[in-house]
């Protein structure tokens, strides 16, 4: 029998897979427990307007992530730390304090886990900071000073 899967079910497939499946495993079990549908000819109607409608939805995620990641290019967050000899810092600049900033002073939100190598910022300077905005596709940078009090 062939079936449309509603969600994700292990070592089956994921949502939106069409799969032919034993009778009595869609009947008695994907069937019943809403994982799945019959693929009739409307199922199938709607399931391409679903995916139609995902894309649509990705691209325009894709360009709003394209917008921030523009406006990334022309901001300079600053911070003040103390430093010590050789441009050493006491103690660090996180990606949760980049991003709390970015919050605060643009309101751009940034969540703190997309920071790629996010590593903390130990010395004075300039450091530039990437950050995946979306799926790895769209990488800003933001420009970090850090200087001394």
């Amino acid at each position: 029998m062939k079936v449309i899967l509603l969600s994700d079910v292990k070592k089956v497939g994921k949502k939106g897979d069409m799969l032919d499946v034993s009778d009595g495993y869609a009947r008695n079990f994907l069937i019943k427990q809403n994982l799945a549908v019959a693929a009739t000819e409307r199922s199938k109607e709607i399931l391409a307007q679903q995916k139609q409608e995902e894309a649509k939805l990705e691209a325009e995620k894709e360009a709003q992530a394209n917008e921030i990641k523009k406006k990334l290019e022309n901001i300079t967050l600053e911070f003040k730390v103390k430093c010590g000899e050789g441009g050493r810092v006491f103690g660090s600049v996180s990606s949760k304090q980049i991003s709390e900033e970015l919050m605060k002073k643009h309101q751009i939100h940034v969540d703190k886990r997309k920071f790629i190598d996010n590593e903390s910022i130990n010395s004075c300077g300039v450091t530039f900071v990437k950050v995946d905005l979306y799926r790895n596709k769209v990488i800003g940078q933001i420009k970090v000073h850090v200087s001394e009090k």
